[in-house]
């Protein structure tokens, strides 16, 4: 078993740790962050960090996946059956487009991009925590319209892979590249709008309003 597959064991102090863990990874990156660091923040031992994660790229991939469990679940939970598909996926898209633009978002990405090449299991980690459980989710919110005629998609995992992609276009580069980093609601909605307007070109079987 490798050291990305070890068990994650969960104590009294599990998410203690897991806050300290996400404050510094943000504040000093992946390589940066030291575990008496993390320690320090959590108000933990480093016996105790140790005793919940045995390696720092358990620990960091651990914080990239609750969070974004967590942005999914609240966007599911705000999201329901009595919206039109055009509201469903503008809630979507600006919740994705508003992640990708966090200081967190950019953060995780900038790590797993920097880190995957020496450590491959840590990209494996966060695409199965973060890429793949985006176009899960976004299967699970279109799928309703399909049946009812709404969308026509035949390949439901390219398409999902499309929308999240279209949620990068523009500004998320610029924010990656530090270009234009005070963005406007404006400059978000542009996006979102883009969005969608492509998305339902491609898929949409009815004209828009």
């Amino acid at each position: 078993m490798t050291v990305m597959a070890a068990e994650i064991k969960k104590g009294r102090k599990f998410d203690q740790v897991l806050d300290g863990a996400r404050r510094i990874f943000m504040r000093d990156g992946f390589e940066g962050a030291s575990v008496d660091d993390i320690a320090r923040a959590a108000g933990v031992s480093k016996a105790t960090l140790y005793s919940y994660f045995p390696d720092k790229r358990i620990l960091f991939s651990e914080v990239a996946r609750v969070e974004c469990n967590r942005q999914a679940e609240e966007a599911l939970q705000v999201i329901d059956a009595t919206m039109s598909l055009e509201d469903v996926l503008r809630e979507a898209a600006h919740r994705i487009v508003s992640f990708f633009l966090s200081e967190f978002g950019l953060q995780v990405y900038r790590i797993c991009v920097s880190e995957s090449y020496r450590f491959p299991e840590l990209g494996q980690r966060f695409y199965m925590s973060g890429p793949s459980l985006l176009r899960d989710r976004l299967a699970q919110i279109m799928t309703p319209f399909i049946q009812n005629g709404d969308l026509q998609i035949d390949d439901i995992d390219l398409a999902t892979a499309q929308f999240g992609e279209l949620c990068k276009s523009d500004l998320f580069v610029r924010r990656i590249c530090g270009v234009d980093c005070d963005l406007s609601d404006d400059q978000i909605a542009r996006v979102v709008d883009g969005v969608v307007n492509m998305f339902l070109a491609c898929y949409g079987t009815k004209p828009r309003r």
